[in-house]
């Protein structure tokens, strides 16, 4: 008879060993774990308490368990510290918490979840009212049935996290700014990322299973190898083989083409089959553009500092001959071309160093209160004296404010936009310098009668050696630093600057700037 029960205890184990461990979702175990019980043991109400990542013993899942009961349970703190003391202690406050409920004295057994000698996982509760113990072969019966349970909890969690480390990966793929590509080992495209997908112009439907040449064609290439070529020389030969690279023009879409770096690793599997090549491509047009606009300015700044160093030498050894006497007015004259000459100098050795500060987050400022109705007409008054050739206009609302700013970095962005708008505008026509309060800002405006900017280089010429076309191609002089260190400044004051043009006649240009607090 004791035989015949044991057997039957044993199929019984067998058949819930199998159905645990044909699940993988967490709490569909966990929901199999507590029906079990409830089942094996004829209890009338069972819960389930685990160990969390952060190491807090608390309540999972419940069974049987009337919701205000269960509500009070979940409210229990959480324990640390002793896990397998944590046991015992949630036990006893379970007991003490149903018969406070007024469900009189219930009986608990708990068993404990460890995974091999020591990892333990948890705990399961079940639950009898008194006078319905537990007796020795159900708690057999269920130290059984808890470790069947907890490899199928471990199961379940390993499970869970592998399907969030996958989302975790997919997502990083997905919304990596460089291209992603998987292939398998014929360079058929597995995975295709949005960044890829952008970089082409074409959806990733229409790249998945065809072969990767198919869809990413390297036109112009530059330096290093194209996956072909690198197979034809015998990569991978072995699973640490080294990533291989090819710089190029990458062919999109539409027929345009895209300079891009890419990179190809090989993925082996444990037996040292190739089983992936993963491929990462990256958008090198901003470098590309960079390199272009940092040889721009090279040139640029090495023809501004040739323009005042010849002529200040040239001046200088005009005057040192010997062989000729120079009237006074031939000698003011030429020294205070050697001065102008020099200060231009220094004014494009100082925007260098703005930059390079500015670059290095060591851009500071000294604020005080400034009167810009002072300020604004004392630096057109300057322009007026070296520009004859243009009008020059000043309109000033009769309310406006103090503003907290630094007085010599103002003087600096005055003099850069009426000196672009100078630059940019032809003899005779008009720059406008008004000044205007809102609730919270200052605005300050300067305005030409040139050419304009077009609506596609209006975000770009605050960039760091950016030179419109206009100005490239009519060759006037400049660095590409001027608007880029207004933008600095103004920034460095909590304020903003921004263009406005039609692209065909005249710009204007604004400089917002916080009104000073009252008081």
């Amino acid at each position: 008879m004791l035989t015949d029960y044991r057997v039957r205890q044993r199929d019984y184990l067998l058949q819930i060993a199998r159905a645990l461990t044909s699940r993988l979702n967490l709490n569909e175990v966990l929901g199999l774990i507590l029906r079990q019980t409830t089942d094996l043991l004829a209890s009338h109400a069972a819960l389930i308490a685990l160990v969390d990542e952060d190491g807090v013993y608390r309540v999972r899942q419940a069974y049987g368990i009337a919701e205000p009961l269960l509500e009070r349970i979940r409210a229990l703190p959480p324990l640390k510290g002793d896990l397998r003391r944590a046991v015992h202690e949630l036990e006893r406050q379970l007991v003490e918490l149903a018969f406070n409920f007024g469900l009189g004295r219930w009986q608990v057994i708990a068993m404990p979840l460890v995974l091999g000698k020591d990892e333990f996982l948890g705990a399961i509760y079940a639950f009898r009212r008194r006078g319905a113990g537990f007796g020795a072969d159900e708690y057999q019966l269920l130290r059984s049935f808890a470790d069947q349970a907890a490899i199928a909890v471990n199961n379940a969690r390993l499970y869970e996290q592998l399907v969030q480390e996958k989302r975790r990966l997919d997502a990083i793929l997905e919304f990596s700014a460089d291209g992603i590509a998987i292939l398998d080992s014929a360079h058929y495209i597995q995975m295709f990322n949005r960044a890829l997908s952008r970089m082409l112009g074409i959806h990733a439907e229409q790249a998945l299973g065809r072969r990767f040449e198919e869809i990413v064609v390297l036109v112009n290439k530059r330096s290093g190898m194209t996956l072909a070529e690198a197979e034809a020389g015998g990569w991978p030969l072995v699973s640490d083989a080294p990533a291989v690279r090819v710089e190029g023009d990458l062919r999109r879409a539409d027929g345009s083409t895209l300079s891009v770096e890419m990179a190809f690793t090989a993925l082996f599997n444990a037996r040292g089959r190739l089983v992936n090549i993963i491929v990462a491509v990256h958008d090198l047009t901003r470098f590309r553009l960079a390199e272009e606009m940092k040889a721009t300015f090279i040139a640029a700044v090495s023809h501004e500092l040739k323009t005042p160093v010849a002529l200040i030498k040239g001046y200088a050894s005009t005057l040192l001959r010997t062989d000729a006497q120079w009237s006074e007015q031939t000698l003011r004259e030429s020294l205070k071309v050697i001065e102008e000459e020099a200060d231009r100098l220094s004014e494009l050795i100082e925007n260098l160093l703005d930059a390079s500060r500015a670059q290095a987050g060591r851009f500071r400022i000294a604020p005080v209160e400034l009167d810009l109705a002072e300020l604004i007409p004392r630096v057109v008054q300057k322009f007026q004296t070296q520009s004859p050739s243009h009008q020059f206009a000043v309109s000033l609302a009769s309310d406006l404010p103090l503003v907290y700013a630094d007085e010599a970095r103002i003087t600096q962005v005055l003099s850069n936009l009426i000196s672009n708008a100078v630059k940019y505008s032809p003899p005779g026509s008009k720059v406008q310098v008004s000044a205007r309060a809102t609730p919270t800002e200052v605005i300050i405006s300067v305005s030409d009668e040139g050419l304009g900017i077009p609506r596609e280089e209006q975000e770009r010429i605050f960039e760091r050696f950016y030179r419109g076309e206009n100005a490239t191609r009519r060759g006037t002089p400049g660095t590409g630093l001027g608007l880029y260190l207004t933008r600095i400044i103004v920034e460095a004051h909590g304020g903003r600057i921004w263009v406005e043009s039609d692209g065909k006649s005249g710009s204007t240009f604004h400089v917002a700037l916080p009104r000073m607090a009252a008081g």
